[in-house]
């Protein structure tokens, strides 16, 4: 029985170190280390069995509960980014929907009848391919490069974030609009994707044929990656650059605790934290829980609503829908 205890710890702390590395793309590049984004993959899985060893430990009586317990503290805002619970009250001024539209519906002809139920005062639609998506009495910023936002306010100004590098796909669309007498910045993010199919992140019982699996994901995940930090870096700068309060939403193709959520969130506050409720996973076409689309905002705004709308599957993304209420924080 102490033999398996001390491998059960051995395991124990090994998950910890892999938990606490995901914490680190706060501060490192994936150009210098990309190897703590690739843990935020895997941190769902992580957590739990984390939190299936610590259950252990404390029926097994052991003080090293105790360690254990006050260890994972350190996890509770993670945790948070995709299950939560926020109850807000307000009143509706601005309501927002993201929603990756899967390469414009691919002809899918609810996707248009559906925004239009929405009666949203801003979409901020990711590979929207065939920009078909023209409603009357709203505005419409798209320059291609597969965003488009749809409004019903004035738009003062529209501008694509240019990455000015042919081998790193445009990664926003601002629009600075004007809504009730103010002006605020919204900006449409769709990151490089890493156009994975379901076969290639499939394993069987092969081993040799598991193993180049797993090799062929990491050769696509590494530079995608190194693309999602100059694609972030530029996004970023149109955030500091904004005179108005910002609305930054999209298909960020990263889940929580990545370096690309830790750098986007930089200065604003995520949503889902402030009024989310349940899970906040919005890739549907995997079993696996993957959270890739946010909504963030500047802190002078107040998200009293987040919903991932599960109950339309027209893409193999959820929309988001976020209300923002009236007045300031």
């Amino acid at each position: 029985m102490k033999i398996f205890r001390l491998i059960v710890l051995i395991i124990h702390l090994g998950i910890l170190f892999l938990l606490l590395g995901t914490l680190l793309n706060a501060y490192v590049p994936p150009k210098i280390f990309p190897w703590f984004n690739l843990l935020s993959l895997g941190f769902p899985v992580l957590i739990i069995l984390y939190l299936i060893l610590t259950i252990f430990w404390i029926f097994s009586w052991k003080k090293r509960a105790f360690v254990f317990m006050f260890a994972g503290l350190a996890f509770i805002n993670p945790v948070k980014r995709w299950v939560n619970y926020s109850d807000q009250k307000g009143t509706t001024e601005i309501k927002v929907v993201s929603f990756n539209t899967r390469a414009g519906g691919r002809g899918n002809k609810e996707i248009a009848p559906y925004l239009k139920s929405q009666h949203a005062d801003v979409f901020l639609l990711q590979e929207d391919v065939g920009n078909e998506y023209q409603f009357e009495g709203y505005q419409k910023a798209n320059p291609g490069g597969g965003l488009t936002i749809l409004t019903r306010h004035k738009i003062i100004k529209q501008q694509i974030i240019d990455p000015q590098d042919e081998e790193v796909r445009i990664p926003g669309l601002l629009a600075d609009i004007q809504i009730k007498g103010r002006t605020y910045r919204f900006i449409d993010v769709y990151l490089n994707p890493f156009r994975f199919d379901k076969e290639m992140v499939k394993l069987n019982g092969n081993t040799d044929a598991n193993e180049q699996k797993i090799k062929d994901v990491i050769k696509r995940l590494i530079p995608t990656f190194k693309k999602h930090q100059e694609q972030v870096d530029l996004i970023h700068e149109a955030i500091e650059n904004s005179p108005y309060p910002v609305i930054l939403a999209g298909d960020f193709n990263s889940v929580p605790n990545s370096y690309e959520y830790y750098h986007l969130s930089d200065g604003l506050e995520d949503t889902f934290l402030t009024a989310g409720k349940g899970s906040a996973t919005s890739f549907h076409d995997y079993k696996f829980p993957i959270r890739i689309d946010y909504v963030f905002s500047s802190k002078s705004l107040k998200a009293i609503s987040y919903k991932v709308d599960r109950s339309v599957s027209i893409s193999d993304h959820y929309p988001v829908i976020v209300k923002f209420s009236s007045g300031n924080k």
